[in-house]
Parts: C-alpha cells; structure tokens; sequence
C-alpha cells in the first residue's frame, strides 16, 4: 500500500501509510488505541475506503478488484462476531466457501471436505453441530479462523485475534496461526505476543507508521516509553528461549521532602517592673 489516507468528518485516522507485505510473514500491527490499526486492516479487506491512496495485491487495485475475487485472495478475523443468528459451528464454517461458488451453488463433496478440514485444523471437529453462540471465546475465536482457512485464500487478515481470550487461549492460536505458513497481517494489542510470534512489526501512533522493521529492531525502549509511556527491555524467555518484553511502570521523579514546620520564635518575655 501506498500514501494510505483515512479522514473521517475531517478527522485524520491514517496520514500517508506506506507498507509492503513480504509474502509468506506474519506482520503485526502495533499502537496505542486508536493508532489506526483496525482502520488500516479495514481498507485492506474492501470493509473502508481510503481517502486516497492505493492498496495492492500483486499488482491489482483491491478496491478495483470484484468482491468475489477479493474473497478469493483474502480471509479476515475480525472482532465482531454477529453471534444472534443462530447458525452452528458447521454452517459458520461453510460460510468461508462461499466466494469459490455460483450464485445459488449448493456446497460440493469437495466443499465439505475442505470445511471438515478446517474445523480438525483448529480443534473443533467436535463443535461441528453445536451453535456458535454457545461456544466459549476462545472456541469461537477457533471457529472463526476455521472460516478463514475454509476461504483457502493466501492472506490472513486478523483484527484482535486475542481479544478478551484466557491466556491458554491466546497462545494456542497464535502458535496456530504461526504454523499455517500464510501471508498473515494482525493487529496486535500485546506487544510480547507480537515480539515473540511476527516477522515483521509495524507500529502506529496517531494514524501514521512510527517504525517498521523486525519485532526486536522496533520495539526499542525508546519507543515503546515514547508511545506507550512505560519502561521495556527484551530478554530470553526463561522457558522457550523466545525473545520476551518485560515491562514495567515509568519511574517517579524523585521529590524532596518537605520541609519540618518549626514554631515560630517567641519573642522573650517583659520583665515585670513591679517584680
């Protein structure tokens, strides 16, 4: 993508984001909250339209591309799920087929399969007749990437895969992830989970690219105190020897002490003249 630019009711939400993507990685996305993450991923799956700019897949315009073609060559996770349909885990699934289809196709032998695939991939054969609103979310979050992998597209788009998931949860799918092998861009709200599973890092502040570079060249302690105002400094994680951020809160400038009240001087007493 090229000179990205994103305002809304004149507000700048992305100013002049430049970004390639090397096929194959897995990229995150970093930045305080409203860095512009989401809305960066959001033009690059056609759901918002960039004030100007161009987004490219090879070298196609996706906004010139049809919406079918685009769901060919792109999955999403995003962060909400619409979980008052009612569909099972099997149908949310078969959902991801749907741009490889005819208008009114029926899903082939060959559709099953794939689907079937996707829910053992993620774990959750099991679910398949269960409805998606009852799963847990970390379980729906598995679903969803089940979708996504149904879709059989080169590029993984990924929206707080994490959000709001336990910490097993968390790990899991981003080791999942990781194993998939796909062109993977993901915003990611913890920088140690970004540290220890991208290959590339880009991070935002105020809607424009701060630094882009692998994990460890851009998550500086400089800038992580810069941008997110705390203490940093990267070490082997005890247990898996992966790279591992450790933070801490900013230290307190010290203060002196206030000075002791004292009493005020008497003045000495009059003598009495009559004593």
């Amino acid at each position: 993508m090229s000179s990205l630019q994103v305002t809304i009711d004149t507000v700048p939400i992305l100013d002049g984001v430049d970004l390639d993507i090397t096929p194959g990685s897995f990229t995150g996305l970093a930045g305080p909250n409203g860095s512009g993450k989401s809305t960066l991923l959001r033009c690059l799956y056609r759901a918002l339209r960039p004030s100007s700019g161009v987004v490219r897949m090879g070298s196609d315009d996706v906004w010139r591309t049809g919406a079918r073609q685009a769901g060919r060559r792109t999955a999403v996770v995003g962060q909400d799920h619409g979980l008052d349909h009612g569909y099972s885990v099997l149908e949310m699934v078969a959902m991801g087929r749907i741009p490889h289809q005819g208008a009114l196709a029926r899903d082939s032998a060959t559709d099953s399969e794939i689907v079937h695939a996707a829910l053992e991939r993620v774990g959750l054969s099991w679910a398949a007749g269960r409805v998606f609103a009852s799963l847990s979310g970390g379980e729906r979050q598995r679903a969803l990437l089940a979708r996504a992998l149904a879709q059989q597209t080169p590029v993984l788009l990924l929206d707080e895969l994490t959000n709001h998931l336990d910490l097993g949860a968390q790990l899991e799918l981003l080791e999942l992830v990781r194993e998939l092998g796909l062109t993977t861009v993901a915003a990611l709200h913890d920088l140690d989970h970004a540290l220890a599973y991208c290959d590339h890092l880009v991070l935002l502040a105020k809607g424009t690219v701060v630094a882009s570079g692998t994990p460890a060249e851009t998550l500086t302690p400089e800038r992580v105190r810069a941008i997110f105002g705390v203490r940093s400094a990267i070490v082997s994680h005890p247990l898996t020897g992966r790279p591992h951020l450790v933070t801490a809160p900013p230290e307190r400038e010290p203060t002196e002490p206030e000075p002791t009240p004292t009493e005020p001087e008497r003045a000495p007493a009059e003598r009495d003249p009559l004593g």
